[in-house]
Protein backbone atom coordinates (compact mmCIF):
# COMPACT_ATOMS: atom_id res chain seq x y z
CA UNK A 1 0.00 0.00 0.00
CA UNK A 2 1.47 3.35 -1.03
CA UNK A 3 1.31 6.56 0.99
CA UNK A 4 -1.43 7.76 -1.37
CA UNK A 5 -3.48 4.58 -0.99
CA UNK A 6 -3.00 4.69 2.80
CA UNK A 7 -4.30 8.28 2.85
CA UNK A 8 -7.19 7.29 0.56
CA UNK A 9 -8.11 4.33 2.79
CA UNK A 10 -8.01 6.58 5.84
CA UNK A 11 -10.26 9.11 4.12
CA UNK A 12 -12.73 6.87 2.29
CA UNK A 13 -12.47 3.24 3.41
CA UNK A 14 -14.65 1.33 5.80
CA UNK A 15 -13.70 1.63 9.46
CA UNK A 16 -11.89 -1.73 9.22
CA UNK A 17 -9.93 -0.56 6.14
CA UNK A 18 -9.08 2.69 7.91
CA UNK A 19 -7.82 0.78 10.95
CA UNK A 20 -5.68 -1.49 8.77
CA UNK A 21 -4.27 1.46 6.81
CA UNK A 22 -3.41 3.37 9.98
CA UNK A 23 -1.79 0.33 11.59
CA UNK A 24 0.24 -0.44 8.46
CA UNK A 25 1.43 3.15 8.32
CA UNK A 26 2.52 2.99 11.95
CA UNK A 27 4.25 -0.37 11.46
CA UNK A 28 6.15 0.91 8.40
CA UNK A 29 7.30 4.10 10.12
CA UNK A 30 7.38 3.34 13.87
CA UNK A 31 7.68 -0.48 13.95
CA UNK A 32 5.18 -2.82 15.52
CA UNK A 33 6.33 -1.91 19.03
CA UNK A 34 6.16 1.83 18.33
CA UNK A 35 2.40 2.34 18.35
CA UNK A 36 -0.59 1.51 20.49
CA UNK A 37 -4.26 0.81 19.90
CA UNK A 38 -4.87 4.37 21.12
CA UNK A 39 -2.61 5.73 18.33
CA UNK A 40 -4.67 3.82 15.77
CA UNK A 41 -7.95 4.99 17.29
CA UNK A 42 -6.73 8.60 17.21
CA UNK A 43 -5.61 8.29 13.56
CA UNK A 44 -8.96 6.83 12.50
CA UNK A 45 -11.03 9.12 14.72
CA UNK A 46 -12.80 6.43 16.75
CA UNK A 47 -12.79 5.43 20.39
CA UNK A 48 -10.18 2.85 21.38
CA UNK A 49 -12.95 0.49 22.49
CA UNK A 50 -14.31 0.56 18.91
CA UNK A 51 -11.13 -1.09 17.64
CA UNK A 52 -11.99 -4.22 19.60
CA UNK A 53 -15.13 -4.60 17.48
CA UNK A 54 -12.82 -5.24 14.50
CA UNK A 55 -9.70 -6.74 16.10
CA UNK A 56 -9.55 -8.62 19.40
CA UNK A 57 -5.99 -7.50 20.10
CA UNK A 58 -3.02 -5.62 18.71
CA UNK A 59 -1.62 -9.00 17.64
CA UNK A 60 -4.77 -9.75 15.65
CA UNK A 61 -4.43 -6.34 14.00
CA UNK A 62 -0.75 -7.01 13.23
CA UNK A 63 -1.61 -10.39 11.71
CA UNK A 64 -4.27 -8.79 9.50
CA UNK A 65 -1.78 -6.14 8.33
CA UNK A 66 0.88 -8.72 7.46
CA UNK A 67 -1.60 -11.05 5.75
CA UNK A 68 -2.86 -8.07 3.79
CA UNK A 69 0.72 -7.30 2.74
CA UNK A 70 1.19 -10.92 1.65
CA UNK A 71 -2.00 -10.80 -0.40
CA UNK A 72 -0.94 -7.41 -1.79
CA UNK A 73 2.33 -8.96 -2.98
CA UNK A 74 0.47 -11.86 -4.60
CA UNK A 75 -1.91 -9.41 -6.31
CA UNK A 76 1.05 -7.28 -7.43
CA UNK A 77 2.63 -10.34 -9.02
CA UNK A 78 -0.57 -11.61 -10.62
CA UNK A 79 -1.27 -8.22 -12.19
CA UNK A 80 1.93 -8.28 -14.24
CA UNK A 81 3.12 -10.33 -17.18
CA UNK A 82 6.83 -9.65 -17.45
CA UNK A 83 10.05 -11.14 -18.64
CA UNK A 84 12.15 -12.41 -15.69
CA UNK A 85 14.67 -9.54 -15.87
CA UNK A 86 11.83 -6.99 -15.96
CA UNK A 87 10.11 -8.81 -13.09
CA UNK A 88 13.24 -8.51 -10.94
CA UNK A 89 13.58 -4.80 -11.76
CA UNK A 90 9.90 -4.33 -10.91
CA UNK A 91 10.54 -6.05 -7.57
CA UNK A 92 13.34 -3.60 -6.80
CA UNK A 93 11.07 -0.67 -7.75
CA UNK A 94 8.31 -2.06 -5.55
CA UNK A 95 10.72 -2.04 -2.60
CA UNK A 96 11.98 1.44 -3.45
CA UNK A 97 8.69 3.16 -4.19
CA UNK A 98 5.81 1.22 -2.63
CA UNK A 99 7.69 0.49 0.59
CA UNK A 100 9.00 4.07 0.63
CA UNK A 101 12.78 3.59 0.80
CA UNK A 102 14.26 6.31 2.99
CA UNK A 103 11.09 6.92 4.97
CA UNK A 104 9.53 3.52 5.64
CA UNK A 105 10.13 -0.16 6.16
CA UNK A 106 8.55 -3.34 4.87
CA UNK A 107 5.82 -4.25 7.36
CA UNK A 108 7.36 -7.70 7.85
CA UNK A 109 10.85 -6.29 8.34
CA UNK A 110 9.48 -3.76 10.81
CA UNK A 111 8.42 -6.62 13.10
CA UNK A 112 11.91 -8.10 13.39
CA UNK A 113 13.07 -5.80 16.24
CA UNK A 114 10.37 -7.18 18.52
CA UNK A 115 10.62 -10.78 17.31
CA UNK A 116 10.94 -12.25 20.81
CA UNK A 117 7.86 -10.45 22.14
CA UNK A 118 5.37 -11.05 19.33
CA UNK A 119 3.16 -14.12 19.40
CA UNK A 120 3.64 -17.24 17.29
CA UNK A 121 0.76 -16.51 14.91
CA UNK A 122 2.16 -13.07 14.11
CA UNK A 123 5.63 -14.58 13.57
CA UNK A 124 4.11 -17.14 11.23
CA UNK A 125 2.39 -14.39 9.23
CA UNK A 126 5.74 -12.58 8.86
CA UNK A 127 7.44 -15.81 7.80
CA UNK A 128 4.70 -16.43 5.25
CA UNK A 129 5.29 -13.00 3.70
CA UNK A 130 9.03 -13.67 3.55
CA UNK A 131 8.53 -17.16 2.11
CA UNK A 132 6.06 -15.88 -0.49
CA UNK A 133 8.63 -13.38 -1.73
CA UNK A 134 11.55 -15.83 -1.63
CA UNK A 135 9.53 -18.43 -3.55
CA UNK A 136 8.62 -15.81 -6.16
CA UNK A 137 12.26 -14.70 -6.40
CA UNK A 138 13.36 -18.33 -6.78
CA UNK A 139 11.14 -18.64 -9.85
CA UNK A 140 12.34 -15.38 -11.36
CA UNK A 141 16.02 -16.03 -10.66
CA UNK A 142 15.68 -19.63 -11.83
CA UNK A 143 14.71 -18.26 -15.23
CA UNK A 144 17.69 -15.86 -15.21
CA UNK A 145 20.49 -18.04 -13.82
CA UNK A 146 22.10 -20.27 -16.43
CA UNK A 147 21.91 -24.00 -15.71
CA UNK A 148 25.07 -25.02 -13.87
CA UNK A 149 27.44 -27.44 -15.45
CA UNK A 150 27.70 -30.74 -13.66
CA UNK A 151 30.12 -30.57 -10.74
CA UNK A 152 30.35 -26.76 -10.79
CA UNK A 153 29.94 -25.13 -7.35
CA UNK A 154 27.82 -22.12 -6.57
CA UNK A 155 24.80 -21.02 -4.57
CA UNK A 156 21.46 -22.67 -5.23
CA UNK A 157 18.77 -20.55 -6.82
CA UNK A 158 16.79 -20.72 -3.57
CA UNK A 159 19.73 -19.39 -1.55
CA UNK A 160 20.27 -16.67 -4.16
CA UNK A 161 16.58 -15.71 -3.81
CA UNK A 162 16.95 -15.52 -0.01
CA UNK A 163 20.04 -13.34 -0.53
CA UNK A 164 18.11 -10.91 -2.80
CA UNK A 165 15.29 -10.68 -0.26
CA UNK A 166 17.79 -10.07 2.55
CA UNK A 167 19.65 -7.34 0.68
CA UNK A 168 16.38 -5.57 -0.19
CA UNK A 169 15.31 -5.64 3.47
CA UNK A 170 18.74 -4.41 4.59
CA UNK A 171 18.77 -1.67 1.96
CA UNK A 172 15.39 -0.44 3.26
CA UNK A 173 16.72 -0.46 6.81
CA UNK A 174 19.87 1.45 5.87
CA UNK A 175 17.91 4.03 3.88
CA UNK A 176 15.49 4.43 6.79
CA UNK A 177 18.41 5.15 9.13
CA UNK A 178 19.79 7.88 6.88
CA UNK A 179 16.52 9.10 5.37
CA UNK A 180 18.20 8.89 1.96
CA UNK A 181 16.65 6.86 -0.86
CA UNK A 182 20.07 7.05 -2.55
CA UNK A 183 21.40 4.63 0.06
CA UNK A 184 18.77 2.12 -1.04
CA UNK A 185 19.64 2.70 -4.69
CA UNK A 186 23.37 2.21 -4.03
CA UNK A 187 22.79 -1.10 -2.25
CA UNK A 188 20.52 -2.36 -5.03
CA UNK A 189 23.07 -1.33 -7.68
CA UNK A 190 25.66 -3.48 -5.86
CA UNK A 191 23.12 -6.31 -5.63
CA UNK A 192 22.44 -6.14 -9.37
CA UNK A 193 26.15 -6.35 -10.15
CA UNK A 194 26.54 -9.44 -7.94
CA UNK A 195 23.75 -11.41 -9.63
CA UNK A 196 24.51 -13.83 -12.45
CA UNK A 197 22.94 -13.36 -15.85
Amino acid sequence: MTATSTATALATGSTREQILAAARGFIETRSYLGFSFQDVADAVGVRKASLYHHFASKEALGIAVIRGATQGFKDWDAARAREPKDALESYFRMYRNTLKAGSGMCPAGALAPGWDVINDELRQAVQELRNTQVTWLTGVLGALVPVREKGKKGPSVASLAAYVFTVCQGALLSARMTGRVDDFDDAIAQLRSSLPG
